[in-house]
Parts: C-alpha cells; structure tokens; sequence
C-alpha cells in the first residue's frame, strides 16, 4: 500500500482516487485555497460529486486546504497534480514551501497544457521543474499522464485505457503499476514530449472536429448538415493528426506517439464531446469566440481556447499557413476573434 495525495477536488482529481483506492492505497484529496466551499459542500451531501454524479468512497480522506501542510508531515509516495495549468504556478510555491529542506515525492500530472517562456514552447512537466528549481528544489521526478480517459467515466469503473510517461520507462512501470486496475489500464512511455504535446494541442483540434456541423456545407439547409456531417469531421480527424504529428515533431516528441492513446485516442474522447467540442461547434456555426464564450460558455474552462491564445503568435512565428492549415485556422480564429473558415485546398 502506497500513500497517495491528489491535489485538487476537481473532477478529474477526484475520478483519479477510484483506482487508487481499488488498489488499497491510503488516498488523500485536498482541495486548492479556491475549493474550500465545494469540499464542505461535497461532505454535506454525502460525498456526491456534481462534477462525476457519482459518490467518492468513504475510504477516500477529502480534505480543505487548510490541511495542506499537515498532510505532508508523513512520507507520502506520490503527489498526483489534478489542478487546471493556470495552477501550476500555484502548486509550486505550495510544494516549495513543504519540500524546501527535505525530498520532494514522485509527482504525477493530471493536468494537461502548453505554455511559452522566453519565447519558447515549454511542457508543463518542464515548467514545474523550472520554477519549483528557482524555488530551490532541484531533483524532482515528475511523469506525465494521458489518453482518453473522462472522469465521469472512470468514476463509474468504465475500462479505461491511458499512458503514463517519464523519461525512465522503470519509473514509469512503477507507477503504473501502483495504478492498474481490471478496468483501469495503464501502459508506458519513454516519450514525455510526445504525450504532453498530444494531450495538450488535441484541445485545439477537438474545436475543429466539433466544427464539422457548420463547417460541411456552406448550401445545405442545417437539417441536411445535422444528419451528414460525418464526411466532413473524418476529413478533419485526418487532417488533424497529420498536423499533430508535425508539431508534435517540431517539439522532440515522437510521431508514432500521435497516433497512440495520448494523441488519436485522446482526440477522439474530446471530439465526440465535451467542453472543446462543443465551443467548435459554435464557431463552426458563423459565431465569433468572444460571443460563443459569453452568451454560451460564460462560466466554462475552454482549454483549447487558452492553449489557443497561449501559444498563437510563436505557432504563427514558427509555421505558415499552409503547413499548418487546420490548427492556425482555429488558433488565428480564437486569437483574432474572427469567423472560423478553412482553406481546404491546403490540407493533405
């Protein structure tokens, strides 16, 4: 038995406790400084998460923030990171803070992104690394999680199937095996690049993909495009991977790992719903992203949409048009608040 602490009452945070506890580990949530209400909330109505509709077991210890450093004071295994990448920051001066004088654990990131530093594309895994050694951590041990895996489907015991990276594949086999389950399936990767970039520019595509109603015909009546969008989101999901493979490259990942479960298999999941998804199928239909994200999605995280304005100008610095049609189509749509429309003669 491993102790585990997951950071973060999320939904995603929270799904990730089922296996742990499957596998008899000593499991801890505690919720970031914003979650003190939602985890009083989740105590007070018997542990159901709105977030997976599905009750956390009892044997799972949901904790406020305010227990953060006591939390620590034992040895702990593994520190899985289930905050959204605008946290990152956050959970370094926190980490910092407890570990300065002493080890840090093995670190395991749910979260999933991509973020510019000194004008260069920087892995979130590498972010952390960065800020937690500026803050006087200097050995760190951190993987990297992805594949097509929705929380309110593992929470409900759905098999599952997902990567787990390190540059060590025997650290990898580790916690993967800490992890496995009969429904819960976890391989193993040596390539951190290739599934952090994956899982974190599919958001961008999956806006695509969802485009496919509005984008499939300029003519047809919307009864007509409703029932036969199909050809045109296959078209997408081709294009799309051809595009992931050529950046996932451009950033030292491996192109095989594209078409894997942190790349196509990913892409998948999100396209056939969720939050990208759906803002693609909004400004699929004519409607500009400032106006889909007010009068639709006000109070959603759109993670595409931030990866979008996060790495927009260096992907447009770094490729043209033409070799990267779909992705600056999207991306200069989001950035430039601008009508969604594809040049398809340049796609492969």
């Amino acid at each position: 038995m491993s102790k585990i602490v997951i950071i973060g009452a999320g939904a995603m945070g929270t799904a990730f406790s089922f296996p742990c506890v499957d596998n008899n580990h000593d499991t801890t949530i505690v919720g970031t400084h914003l979650e003190d209400e939602f985890v009083e909330n989740l105590k007070k109505n018997n542990n159901l998460h709105p977030g997976i509709k599905t009750q956390v077991s009892e044997s799972v210890k949901v904790v406020k923030f305010e227990k953060f450093n006591s939390i620590f004071k034992s040895n702990v295994d593994l520190i899985v990171l289930g905050i959204n990448s605008k946290g990152i920051e956050w959970v370094a001066d926190q980490l910092s803070t407890i570990f300065k004088d002493k080890n840090l654990p093995n670190l395991l990131m749910l979260t999933k992104g991509l973020s510019i530093h000194n004008n260069k594309y920087e892995l979130l895994v590498d972010k952390l690394k960065r800020l937690l050694k500026t803050k006087g951590i200097l050995k760190t041990n951190i993987s990297a999680i992805g594949g097509p895996c929705l929380a309110a489907g593992l929470s409900h015991r759905i098999h599952s199937s997902v990567v787990i990276a390190n540059e060590n594949m025997q650290d990898a086999k580790k916690i993967a095996e800490m992890l496995n389950t009969d429904y819960y399936h976890t391989s193993i990767s040596d390539d951190i690049n290739g599934v952090e970039v994956s899982a974190a520019i599919k958001n961008i595509f999956s806006m695509a993909i969802g485009a496919a109603k509005g984008l499939c015909s300029k003519n047809a009546s919307q009864e007509i495009r409703e029932s036969n969008y199909l050809n045109t989101a296959s078209a997408l999901i081709k294009q799309s991977i051809y595009e992931m493979e050529i950046f996932t490259e451009h950033l030292n990942g491996k192109k095989e790992t594209v078409k894997g479960l942190a790349g196509l298999g990913d892409l998948y999941v999100s396209a056939g719903g969720g939050r990208n998804a759906k803002m693609g199928s909004y400004i699929g239909q004519g409607m500009i992203f400032s106006v889909a994200k007010k009068t639709k999605m006000e109070k959603m995280t759109v993670e595409g949409a931030d990866l979008a304005k996060e790495i927009g100008k260096k992907v447009n610095e770094d490729f043209d048009k033409k070799r990267l049609p779909l992705m600056l189509a999207v991306i200069n749509a989001i950035v430039d608040d601008k009508k969604l429309e594809l040049n398809w003669k340049d796609f492969r």
